[in-house]
């Protein structure tokens, strides 16, 4: 017989819907999707025969779905965020008037509603910006000393802006399968410059392809039109074709090109590409994209750009997202080199830092910005000659000065903006204990058997023993007792395909879990078995955990 819990012992008013559908505040909508679909396989009514687990399946079913309608949707999920379940439940924000201000909550309030028109707006939109200022810092290393040191200044380098580029487009949902998209751009170099903007027609004709019509005027090569079509041929491959006519002072100018690409496999493209017109070119290139690394091979032969072109990218697994990159570029006209860093520096921001050195350009630093969907590019250009002074400054600088901004500004940012998120949320604390653990671990029963009988055929991953708490040792803290919870069922309900991946976030949240020491230091303790040898590991609470690992094996006494 199943075991009952009464109506009193089992309150989901209180609940937090983040913690019933095992996703972080920050889950997006895939994220939401794929728990909620798990947790209806687990919960749903029909898999438990007896009547007494069918009736609570059936109440916490009908909890995790009204968990997902409402943080699917960005506008209750602010309210929530927010005010929590009552926010949700009336028009207006009478209900909270016991904690804030009418003022206050009417400003809030407001506020959600200009950020949800903002984030509408902008998903129909789809702004997408680039600034380019190019900088001519060669009098730094490439000084004429002799000739112009009587000169007014002189004993300053001369620094100036050289070039400039902007562009900006938006798009214009027109029905379900055409957008407009209009856009436009801007540019200067040594005071001579121009400018073009251009008028684009997309319309989606099946779900294996899409093709765009293009008008375009500038002050410099006159209008253009231009055709473009995309076509999946098979599952794997896929072609691009596109033709224009340019309508120039010198007269018509056509151009056409073909592109098709092709899946080799699960992490490698293979790309061939014929350009005619004014620069004509056949181009081959190979790119694989992995988790940890990005490599580029690249082949082009045409007039009168031909090149070799290899690049690798190396992803470092950090909170930070941080790449190290190099490439060499050689050709007719020369050889680059080139290697730099990536970091995200915020929540929508990443920064990045390049050196470039070549035969006969000389030495250029690039420091690039991309905010969302705008990006701010600033090269900088050091000397024409391949000075290892020049290369130096170009490294070491910029490096320099990250980590003083980084110390200085951005950490202090981020801590102030925690505590104001702390100040803000503290008036509802984390329960003590998850009034629905329980049952979620008396419903899981049945799943973990079937997912141990499968793992077992395999010799897979099997959660043997699995705790988590505060842990006391022998010699510390002896006055102090242990306070942990046996998490074997539900961490064995988690593995999946004979893995197990917890995320960067408190355990307790986890079905079947709940915090037994709210307030303190709590850790995870796991025994498991992994093609027949033992493993073992400790991890912090809050600590992303990917199982099974050979780190983690327990090695046999002789």
């Amino acid at each position: 017989m199943a075991a009952s819990l009464d109506d009193d012992d089992f309150e989901f008013d209180n609940q937090d819907y983040y913690s019933l559908l095992n996703v972080r505040k920050e889950a997006t909508l895939e994220e939401l999707k794929a728990s909620y679909r798990r947790l209806c396989m687990l919960y749903h009514p029909d898999k438990h025969r007896d009547p007494e687990l069918k009736s609570q399946a059936e109440q916490l079913f009908n909890q995790v779905h009204q968990a997902y309608e409402v943080l699917s949707d960005a506008h209750s999920r602010a309210i929530y965020d927010i005010f929590g379940k009552k926010g949700l439940e009336v028009e207006g924000w009478e209900v909270v008037e016991r904690k804030r201000t009418p003022a206050e909550i009417r400003e809030e309030y407001e506020r959600l509603q200009r950020e949800r028109e903002e984030r509408r707006l902008q998903q129909r939109t789809n702004p997408k910006g680039t600034i380019s200022v190019g900088v001519d810092a060669t009098d730094l290393f490439d000084r004429y000393d002799e000739d112009f040191e009587e000169m007014p200044g002189g004993g300053f380098p001369h620094i100036e802006i050289n070039k400039m580029h902007i562009s900006q487009s938006i798009e214009a949902p027109l029905t379900n399968s055409d957008t407009a998209v209009l856009s436009g751009s801007l540019s200067t170099h040594n005071g001579n410059g121009g400018g073009n903007i251009n008028m684009t027609v997309r319309r989606v004709t099946s779900a294996k392809g899409w093709g765009e019509l293009e008008l375009g005027a500038g002050d410099i090569l006159g209008p253009l039109i231009g055709l473009k079509v995309f076509r999946n041929l098979t599952s794997r491959c896929f072609l691009t074709a596109q033709c224009g006519l340019q309508f120039s002072p010198r007269g018509l100018r056509p151009s056409c090109s073909l592109m098709t690409a092709r899946h080799l496999d699960q992490n490698t493209m293979g790309y061939l590409q014929w350009r005619w017109g004014p620069n004509s070119a056949m181009t081959t290139s190979l790119v694989r994209d992995t988790k940890s690394s990005h490599f580029t091979l690249a082949l082009q032969l045409g007039v009168p750009h031909s090149y070799l072109m290899m690049s690798y990218q190396y992803k470092f697994q950090d909170e930070d997202q941080t790449k190290v990159k190099g490439s060499v570029k050689t050709g007719w006209f020369g050889t680059v080199v080139e290697y730099g860093a990536e970091r995200k520096i915020s929540r929508h921001s990443v920064l990045s830092a390049t050196v470039s050195i070549g035969v006969p350009q000389g030495v250029t630093l690039k420091i690039k910005l991309a905010r969302a969907s705008q990006t701010y590019l600033f090269p900088v250009h050091l000397t024409d000659q391949l000075l290892p002074s020049a290369v130096f400054y170009a490294t070491v600088g910029p490096l320099l000065v990250y980590m003083a901004i980084h110390r200085l500004i951005v950490i202090p940012y981020t801590q102030a903006q925690k505590e104001q998120s702390s100040i803000l949320f503290c008036s509802s604390p984390p329960p003590l204990l998850s009034p629905w653990a329980p049952l979620q671990v008396l419903l899981m029963q049945e799943s973990v058997r079937r997912i141990k009988e499968a793992e077992e055929s395999k010799m897979g991953l099997i959660i043997l023993n699995a705790w988590y708490g505060k842990f006391v040792s022998d010699t510390s803290q002896k006055q102090e007792k242990a306070k942990v919870i046996d998490v074997t069922v539900p961490l064995q309900c988690l593995v999946k395909d004979s893995k197990l991946i917890l995320t960067e976030a408190s355990k307790a949240g986890l079905p079947g879990f709940y915090d037994p020491c709210v307030g303190e230091e709590k850790s995870l303790k796991l025994l498991y078995q992994f093609r027949g040898v033992m493993h073992q590991v400790i991890s912090a609470d809050t600590e992303s955990l990917r199982i099974p690992k050979q780190s983690h094996r327990i090695e046999s006494e002789s």
